[in-house]
C-alpha cells in the first residue's frame, strides 16, 4: 500500500495541475476568439505556448506513469519546471497585453473551480483506497479523510470570497490560487501518509 499511496499523490498532483492548465487555456480560447484583429495575433500567440507547455507537461507525465516511487520523486522536480513556466507565461500575459480585469475573473474562475475539482476527486480516490485497507487503523483514515474534506472547503471558500470581490490583479489572484495548490498538496500528501502507515513522510 506504501507504494500505491506515493503514486496516488503524485498523479493526484500532476492531474491537478493539468486540470488547471485545461481550464486556463479554455479560458484563453473563448477571449482570443473575441479578440480585435491586432491583438488576436498576440492572443493566439500566448494560447499556443501555453498549449505547447501542457502539451509538454502531459508528455513528461505520460513518461512516468508506470515508473516506481523514486523516479516520480525525481520526475516531479522536472514536472514542477514546466507547471513555472506554465504559470510564468499566464504571468506575462496577465501583465502585458493582458491587463483585461474580465479577462483575469473568467480565468480565475475556471482555474478555481478546476481547483475544487481537484479537491472533489483527491477526497473520493483516498476514500476509495482507504476502504480497501482492513478495519485496523480506520480511526486514523476517517480522521484523515474529514480532514482533507475540511481542507477542501476551506480553500473553497477563500476562492469564493475572491471570486465575489472582483477586481483583484492577477497578482493577487494568482497568489491566492498558489495558496490553494499548496494547500492541496499539503493536504493530499498528509491524508496519503496515512495510507502508508507509521513513519511515512511527506
Amino acid at each position: 500500500m506504501s507504494e500505491q499511496s506515493s503514486m496516488h499523490f503524485y498523479l493526484s498532483w500532476a492531474k491537478e495541475r493539468i486540470d488547471e492548465m485545461d481550464a486556463a487555456l479554455a479560458s484563453f480560447e473563448v477571449k482570443a476568439t473575441e479578440a480585435k484583429a491586432e491583438s488576436r495575433v498576440k492572443a493566439d500567440e500566448i494560447v499556443a505556448d501555453l498549449k505547447k507547455r501542457r502539451d509538454e507537461f502531459q508528455a513528461l507525465l505520460k513518461t512516468q506513469a508506470e515508473a516506481g516511487e523514486a523516479a516520480w520523486a525525481r520526475a516531479k522536480a522536472d514536472l514542477e519546471k514546466h507547471w513555472t513556466g506554465f504559470e510564468t507565461q499566464m504571468k506575462t500575459y496577465f501583465e502585458g497585453a493582458g491587463k483585461q480585469i474580465e479577462q483575469q475573473q473568467a480565468t480565475f474562475k475556471d482555474i478555481a473551480a478546476a481547483q475544487a475539482k481537484a479537491w472533489r476527486e483527491a477526497a473520493d480516490q483516498f476514500r476509495k483506497a482507504a476502504g480497501k485497507v482492513t478495519e485496523a487503523g480506520t480511526t486514523d483514515l476517517d480522521a484523515a479523510l474529514k480532514q482533507l474534506k475540511s481542507d477542501a472547503s476551506e480553500a473553497e471558500a477563500r476562492l469564493q470570497k475572491l471570486k465575489q470581490a472582483g477586481n483583484d490583479s492577477w497578482a493577487v489572484l494568482s497568489a491566492a490560487l498558489a495558496e490553494s495548490r499548496k494547500a492541496f498538496d499539503q493536504a493530499n500528501q498528509a491524508a496519503w501518509n496515512v495510507l502508508r502507515g507509521p513513519g511515512s513522510k511527506s
